[in-house]
């Protein structure tokens, strides 16, 4: 594996195992002490995880690790929604040795979850996805179902708790036994359970909105349906004394 591809999927899965925050710094300088490497070959790194979405770059400010909004976790669950529930709609049924490597999988699903590593059970978890992928025999789509899914673990903003995890991992389980049992159908609708519930599981909070504070100080003081000033019925018709 070349350098530029070996920093790229290290990054990749810091991220997947939530080791590196949204919005972390990448310094070309720091990444390339630990890699032992040219900035060159590091900024070649970079600039594939750029175009992939899963890095953003600031010409004054350097490269950091993306940090999705609302709206783009949500693009990006429906990709994957999508892709994944596709994949599976065109799959043949899998063989023995298919269906093997996606029961070890999810075997070691089963003892991160036992252990207390959070940052092997996050990996694995999202890792699945891709295997899956693979398994079913395209290659190509394994790379944007692991790219689609950085993205979306990047836009969590709480840590996965231990029951969330356990219940993404009973739902991996459910797609696997369908799979082995044959029934496409089923595995694609578990599938579809799984990622349709994107917004309860990250819990992700409405965008910030930058004008809110500026909104509130300008509201009226008094609202617009009260006037400022009443009068009396017997003074309706009256000229003013002075001028207002």
């Amino acid at each position: 594996m070349r350098l530029p591809s070996k920093i790229s999927d290290r990054i990749l899965e810091a991220a997947l195992a939530r080791k590196l925050a949204p919005g972390s710094r990448l310094g070309e300088s720091q990444l390339a002490a630990l890699f032992a490497c040219s900035r060159t070959l590091v900024r070649e790194a970079l600039i594939r995880l750029a175009e992939r979405g899963v890095v953003t770059v600031s010409a004054r400010r350097g490269w950091y690790l993306a940090k999705p909004s609302r709206d783009q976790a949500r693009e990006a669950f429906e990709a994957r929604l999508v892709v994944e529930t596709g994949l599976l709609r065109h799959a043949a049924r899998p063989n023995m040795r298919q269906i093997m490597r996606l029961r070890g999988h999810i075997e070691r699903q089963r003892k991160a979850l036992l252990g207390d590593d959070a940052g092997l059970r996050s990996f694995l978890l999202g890792d699945f996805h891709a295997c899956l992928a693979e398994v079913l025999g395209n290659h190509l789509l394994a790379v944007t179902v692991r790219d689609l899914t950085v993205r979306t673990t990047l836009a969590a903003t709480h840590h996965q708790s231990r029951d969330e995890a356990a219940h993404s991992f009973a739902e991996h389980e459910a797609i696997v036994a369908a799979l082995e049992a044959g029934d496409i159908a089923q595995a694609e609708r578990c599938m579809a359970v799984h990622l349709g519930t994107w917004e309860a599981k990250l819990r992700i909070p409405a965008d910030a909105d930058p004008l809110q504070q500026l909104r509130d100080a300008l509201e009226p003081v008094v609202p617009s349906a009260q006037p400022l000033h009443t009068s009396s019925a017997g003074e309706e018709g009256r000229k003013p004394t002075s001028p207002p």
